[in-house]
């Protein structure tokens, strides 16, 4: 009678314990699109067509489904002006990274005539972040052609996300802007291990924007 009744509380106990709980994907990763005046039709396609064939990259794709990666893509120009153009999907299989390629691929353009507001664009990506609080880690990754010149100082609030835990990356894509890439080190990324690399032309941005891909899941390649 005795063991019985040991035997029931203790299957007792493993019913009413609450489990573990495991983080479902590795890394949260919002992918941040400069679409302000500055940036042609001819730019805007070669950035959302390039960010469309890096993902489909075999090694990119399987990184993004080894961790199960969720990702986001976000437009943005002057400081009232941000877009969630693909609301995080989490990249569970092949299948995912091809459908949010195709979304990125297909995505209309948000603005085409306005400012440049860096420090907006962070807010209002960082305020998305919300929905995938299971995630490890939090990356922003945000690519542009020009210094901020509209809303909030964007040193002011990537420091400030980076106390909150987040890790903010650069693609300076330089062009008419003096030394874009060191405006970006200086000013927006922050946190620990971020970085910044440079496409010299939108020329280079499929390249450049396939290298910073593999560099945030996998490890920093030159």
């Amino acid at each position: 009678m005795m063991k019985t009744l040991v035997r029931f509380i203790v299957g007792l106990g493993a019913v009413l314990l609450p489990t573990a709980t495991i983080a479902a994907c590795s890394i949260a990763l919002a992918l941040t699109v400069d679409v302000s005046g500055s940036i042609n039709e001819r730019e805007y396609r070669l950035q959302m067509d390039g960010l469309a064939a890096a993902l489909r990259d075999p090694a990119v794709a399987d990184a993004l489904v080894a961790s199960e990666v969720a990702l986001m893509l976000v437009q943005w120009s002057g400081a009232p002006r941000q877009e969630v153009s693909v609301p995080w999907r989490r990249m569970s299989s092949h299948n995912d990274v091809e459908a949010f390629a195709d979304l990125a691929e297909r995505a209309p353009r948000a603005w085409a005539v306005f400012s440049t507001g860096i420090g907006s664009a962070l807010q209002f990506t960082a305020a998305q972040f919300g929905e995938v609080s299971d995630c490890a880690h939090k990356v922003i990754d945000v690519s542009g052609d020009g210094y901020s010149n509209e809303g909030p100082d964007p040193m002011e609030i990537s420091q400030g996300l980076a106390l909150q835990g987040f890790q903010i990356n650069g693609l300076a894509i330089e062009g008419d802007e003096f030394e874009l890439t060191a405006y970006y080190k200086h000013n927006v990324v922050a946190g620990e291990a971020a970085f910044v690399f440079t496409a010299e032309t939108y020329a280079d941005y499929p390249r450049t924007i396939w290298r910073k891909l593999l560099s945030e899941l996998i490890v920093p390649i030159s």
